[in-house]
């Protein structure tokens, strides 16, 4: 029976072998149309599918001479930018190579020494000695090695030493940080690759039920066990990489238990020697795999759960670093997905930074990768009309090249197919420019600033703070949608220029309030613009003091410099 030879398999000693050897006796005693017996032969499955003996020492890619080359090489192929990621990722894979490297030297020498034991073990010091002493002498020894008093072989010392020293490099728990489309996830892929390990990813967000961490108990109806186990199942190996996603988005605590509480003994190197899986029973050792979790933010983090993480934080990618991207890796995938080549679509020089600037503002790039794939898909179209239209064999998908006369712009009023896209041409293809790029170049003012402001998950732009003065009684009028925080910043701003009017040359003396002027008392009206949008922060005293002070004192605020 394949399952009893699974069971068989177990590393001896061990108390998955003791777990699984008493269920298979068990399941001998049930008869097959017994409801339990299906229960039993389930589990079993589990038990014997699951990794238990850790990997030798150099199955994966580390004692390759060239590893921490290859490496920084997969990454730099992988990511542009992100230096200080890349960095740290390098440092973790230096220090478990130079681990890996004392292990192996270890193994080496205990190797060698139990060469040289078992060759005095072997050798008969009586001279002359019969065949059968030297039988005798091999059964004893044989006999020895039974009861565990002398190792088999070398070579099983060396998988016995290779397992020890494996238990000793203990991964960090690395935690990625940032907006959404900054390559959390696809760095994970990377180290992976870079590591020869497989990959596995976990979805956390909206997980509410601690049994999808730790597993459901047998007692359940269908029950099985957790994501973990599943995902050593899928790696087939007890060191994998496994990506847990948007961890804070776990569920908080509920009548389900705390999903964030389970991950606390996942995530600590000293206590996941023995995860304790609910539906296995047995204890898992997860001090090998390689855990890397991200988040968009730290703020909905359990404290206990973030302090056992090392956190590396992601920000978004600057407008050059954005070109490049879109350059290097998304319009040819783009390319690649809707069945064109380079030839077909030819972006200028000056189109794809207007496609960055005008169309979209993000941390990320995947607002880019959506503008981008509406530009070809719009060529596929026009280019699937020119074949059609003139005839062309279906090889002619595959074999243009840039100089092929029937992608080139048209000639003499020859409606030929054109692949070049010019900025003109991105209204009629992606419609108006979401966002303004001439924001700044607005005629300065009196008591208009101009402000940065962040927008969203790491996302910012450029937003006037206007400020005018109507007849009044020296009130303060906020408008603009804002939160209580950036309404105490107005409130701080006007008694900060209060304060300070005699020295600014706005009043001739000190305790003279310059709104409530006799006979010319006014009221300040501030005001940010996009009142739909919802505005808060406390930075923004520092732009309103300005405007404040360019309103009173007629002085214009330049503008931001590109």
């Amino acid at each position: 029976m394949a399952l009893i030879r699974r069971v068989d398999a177990l590393p001896t000693g061990s108390e998955v072998r003791r777990v699984a050897s008493a269920e298979a006796r068990r399941l001998k005693r049930i008869p097959p149309q017994n409801a339990e017996h299906g229960v039993v032969r389930n589990y079993l499955e589990w038990l014997t599918v699951l990794p238990w003996i850790p990997p030798p020492t150099g199955s994966d890619a580390l004692p390759r001479p060239d590893f921490l080359t290859n490496a920084k090489a997969q990454l730099d192929a992988d990511h542009f930018g992100l230096d200080k990621v890349k960095r740290r990722s390098l440092e973790y894979l230096a220090v478990v190579r130079l681990r890996t490297m004392i292990a192996q030297e270890a193994e080496a020498e205990q190797a060698k020494a139990h060469e040289v034991t078992l060759k005095k073990t072997m050798e008969d010091p009586a001279v002359g000695a019969s065949a059968d002493d030297k039988r005798e002498k091999e059964s004893a020894y044989r006999a020895l090695i039974k009861v565990g008093d002398i190792p088999s072989t070398p070579s099983t010392t060396e998988g016995q030493a290779t397992r020890k020293a494996a238990k000793s490099i203990k991964a960090p728990i690395l935690l990625f940080v940032g907006p959404p489309g900054t390559g959390k996830t696809s760095l994970g892929q990377s180290i992976a690759r870079a590591l020869g390990r497989p990959f596995r990813r976990i979805a956390l967000g909206g997980v509410r039920d601690e049994a999808e961490i730790r597993g459901h108990r047998r007692t359940y109806v269908a029950s099985g066990p957790g994501l973990l186990a599943q995902a050593l199942r899928k790696a087939g190996r007890t060191d994998p990489v496994i990506l847990l996603d948007e961890v804070d988005k776990v569920g908080q605590s509920n009548y389900h238990g705390d999903p964030s509480a389970a991950l606390l003994e996942v995530l600590d190197p000293e206590q996941n020697v023995a995860f304790n899986d609910h539906y296995i029973n047995v204890p898992i050792d997860l001090s090998q795999v390689l855990f890397i979790c991200t988040a968009n933010s730290l703020d909905t983090i359990a404290p206990p759960l973030l302090d056992r993480c090392e956190v590396i934080q992601l920000s978004g990618y600057t407008h050059d670093e954005k070109l490049h991207i879109a350059r290097r890796f998304l319009l040819p995938k783009q390319l690649a997905q809707k069945g064109l080549s380079e030839p077909h679509v030819q972006l200028t020089e000056p189109a794809l930074p207007h496609i960055v600037t005008h169309y979209t503002r993000e941390a990320g790039v995947r607002a880019l990768d959506r503008a981008i794939g509406g530009v070809v898909r719009f060529k596929a179209v026009e280019w699937a009309a020119h074949v059609d239209a003139r005839g062309l064999p279906s090889s002619s998908l595959l074999s243009l090249t840039g100089s092929d006369t029937t992608i080139q712009r048209g000639k003499d009023g020859d409606a030929g197919y054109d692949a070049v896209v010019e900025v003109d041409d991105l209204e009629n293809i992606l419609g108006l420019s979401r966002y303004d790029g001439e924001e700044r170049e607005r005629e300065t003012k009196r008591g208009v600033v101009w402000g940065l402001v962040v927008t969203g998950m790491g996302e910012g732009e450029i937003m006037l703070i206007e400020s005018i003065a109507t007849p009044g009684s020296g009130q303060l009028k906020l408008t603009g949608s804002l939160g209580d925080v950036i309404k105490e910043s107005a409130e701080l701003a006007l008694s900060w220029v209060k304060t300070h009017t005699y020295d600014l040359g706005i009043t001739n003396k000190r305790a003279l309030d310059p709104l409530r002027i006799p006979d010319a008392a006014i009221d300040l009206h501030l005001h940010l613009p996009a009142g739909a949008q919802k505005k808060d922060g406390p930075s923004a005293g520092v732009a309103m003091i300005c405007a404040v002070v360019s309103l009173l004192t007629g002085k214009c605020v330049p503008p931001p410099q590109q």
